[in-house]
């Protein structure tokens, strides 16, 4: 049997006293299976979900290739959106701690392109970036290639149910042939074989399942009439009580409409889609990570990479037509050894869809009727923290601990009425005790962060 210790691996000794400061105490299973064979040059298929530890698989096994003294493009990893590839950008730069001279670019959308044209002029080492993006680097000649030794394509599948498949063609082709491919999707469609076939040498091919046991996650199945979707919807909320749900939808104008009926019926819901700019995505992930609002609507692609953490609940508005999607959804719930619940509701024309989850997981769905379910009008799911935004970030040279020390000293709150601080280059955000808000904000008005005055609104 494989060893699952990282001093097994054939890494320098700062890099494992580096895994072991970062809490890094033993590989993953899919470390496990991948390193060895990332670290002696093998191109790599593995098929892994969300949450495994891929990204240290392969960020660990491309350090390892990088020669600090060229400044050159030796590592690029591909994502399917900025929030996964910034996701990725910060997890490599934390596993590059031990050595230094390591520079790594993020080259996503949403983000002009002349500061990203600055960065790439000084030296690059690693680049982690989306694929339109890439490929207009590639196209003003920004960005060179021939230098690259490992090329990753992380979410491999969903690029590809992007469209990106064309792209991904174009940007690849520009990369040196002798290249190590590393390709990690969480499913294993047709589409995928023959992009391996297309770009890899005889890959060796590691499967993890979920690392979910029957028992961490309740699965039930709500039968209904079409026109009562948004009602029993509404039921499961009010049964259940979940603090954190994301509720899967099909399409980007169904996530607008579910979300919608949602805060028109108390409950605190956003939506998230590719319809939304970058700085609406960001508040939308910043609101829902720090507690202040209770219910992301998604539709599979928008959820796809989201560093989603204690989730409680998952919700299938509508069940998805492939078992094996539905299973990458609920296994977002009961992570870290918490119990999770997912929740699912169908209707007659989809016990189809039921009948193909139950074969793909080999054990029979529980279905219910919504009748079970009691309504009280009166119900509202508010969470306890409002978010503020700072007209200040990054590039003001503003620090979590300056808001912090503000709040906490001459605002006079207690450090437990505040939550998450999220540092972005031109503003900040900061999640508030709902009944600290009106404190908060009444020193924000007059009072100074690090000597000066900053403007500040309660996030809607």
């Amino acid at each position: 049997m494989a060893s699952d210790s990282f001093s097994s691996l054939s890494i320098p000794a700062a890099q494992i006293a580096n895994l072991d400061s970062l809490g890094y105490t033993k590989m993953t299973p899919i470390q496990a299976q991948s390193l060895p064979q990332v670290l002696k040059g093998k191109d790599l298929i593995a098929k892994a979900k969300t949450g495994s530890g891929k990204t240290a698989a392969f960020g660990i096994g491309l350090l390892n290739n990088i020669n600090p003294r060229f400044f050159g493009v030796q590592a690029l990893v591909i994502c399917p959106t900025r929030e996964l590839a910034d996701q990725v950008g910060k997890e490599i730069r934390r596993l590059a701690r031990f050595t230094q001279n390591i520079k790594l670019v993020l080259l996503c959308g949403g983000k002009p392109l002349g500061p990203q044209i600055g960065s790439l002029e000084h030296g690059a080492h690693i680049v982690v970036g989306t694929p339109g993006r890439l490929q207009d680097h590639l196209r003003k000649g920004t960005l060179k290639l021939e230098g690259l030794k490992t090329l990753v394509l992380d979410e491999a599948d969903r690029m590809l149910d992007m469209g990106f498949f064309d792209v991904m063609k174009d940007i690849i082709a520009q990369t040196p042939k002798s290249r190590q491919t590393l390709l990690f999707s969480a499913t294993y469609p047709d589409t995928i074989k023959q992009m391996s076939q297309s770009i890899q040498r005889n890959p060796i091919t590691v499967t993890v399942e979920s690392e979910h046991k029957a028992s961490v996650i309740e699965q039930l199945f709500y039968e209904v009439k079409k026109h009562e979707r948004n009602n029993t919807l509404l039921a499961l909320f009010e049964h259940y009580h979940p603090e954190s749900t994301v509720v899967f939808c099909h399409t980007k104008k169904q996530c607008d409409e579910v979300a919608i009926f949602l805060r028109d019926h108390q409950i605190e819901a956003l939506a998230i889609h590719g319809d939304l700019d970058q700085r609406e995505r960001d508040q939308v992930l910043v609101r829902f990570a720090n507690n202040s609002c209770s219910v992301l609507v998604a539709t599979d692609v928008a959820a796809r990479g989201l560093d989603i953490k204690s989730l409680q609940a998952v919700i299938n508005y509508e069940l998805p037509r492939d078992p094996e999607i539905f299973v990458h959804r609920i296994g977002r719930t009961g992570r870290a050894g918490e119990k999770g619940i997912a929740l699912s509701i169908f209707t007659p024309s989809e016990v189809v869809r039921v009948n193909a989850i139950a074969d793909y997981q080999k054990k029979p769905s529980i279905c219910d009727v919504p009748e079970s379910l009691d309504r009280d009008p009166a119900f509202t799911l508010q969470p306890s923290m409002i978010t503020i935004q700072l007209d200040a970030g990054r590039k003001s040279k503003l620090r979590p601990g300056d808001i912090l020390g503000a709040l906490t000293g001459d605002a006079g709150l207690a450090g437990s009425q505040i939550g998450k601080i999220d540092i972005f280059d031109m503003s900040s955000y900061v999640a508030i005790e709902r009944s600290a808000l009106r404190q908060a904000l009444n020193y924000l008005a007059n009072g100074k962060i690090k000597g000066r005055t900053i403007r500040a609104r309660k996030i809607r």
